[in-house]
């Protein structure tokens, strides 16, 4: 069968994701149209196509196990030198994010692995592009900010093509939101997330 290229993310909603996808291109990043705008939990892999099954089972499980949590974004950061990317910066929702990461690459899961860095929950928009480009990326989005309720993550496939495409959802167990700003918003399967 082959093998393919996974990724598990919790994707950016609309009308967050498209913009700075945008903003990726428009500093110059040719990888912005390909990349849905996203926080990774497990970073490209390869794995056989036949484990697939046995991942997005495993998948499930960590979802059940997940609780809907507040995500927001705010400001900018980088890893240069060590790497070439600038990223928003996740400022609530971190600790959420380090934790079903650790579920997903679990030692006894189908996608156990090991990470090239210490894992650092972002959302990037500039990567691998000239420094001066990296620079206005950091500059013009540093006041940038967006919040939303995190109800899941999604599994993707990289084409041929180098285009990242989802495959499936997996909401969490749970259907209460944490308070975010002193009031309690409760989602369900029934209502739509703004």
């Amino acid at each position: 069968m082959g093998t393919v290229t996974i990724g598990v993310s919790i994707a950016v909603p609309e009308p967050h994701g498209s913009l700075l996808q945008e903003r990726r291109a428009g500093f110059g990043d040719a990888a912005a149209h390909g990349i849905p705008t996203h926080v990774t939990l497990l970073p490209p892999t390869e794995v056989d196509s036949s484990l697939l099954p046995a991942i997005e089972a495993h998948l499930v499980e960590v979802a059940a196990a997940g609780r809907p949590f507040p995500m927001r974004l705010s400001g900018t950061g980088t890893f240069r030198p060590l790497s070439p990317v600038v990223f928003v910066q996740v400022v609530e929702g971190a600790e959420a994010c380090t934790w079903l990461q650790k579920q997903v690459r679990d030692a006894s899961g189908p996608v156990a692995r090991e990470l090239q860095f210490p894992y650092h929950p972002h959302v990037t928009v500039a990567h691998g592009i000239d420094e001066e480009s990296m620079d206005r990326a950091f500059e013009e989005l540093a006041d940038y900010e967006a919040g939303w309720p995190c109800t899941g993550f999604a599994l993707y496939e990289q084409g041929a093509d180098g285009v990242w495409r989802r495959l499936r959802d997996f909401a969490f167990g749970g259907s209460v939101v944490p308070p975010q700003g002193g009031h309690v918003e409760r989602w369900g399967a029934a209502t739509e997330v703004p």
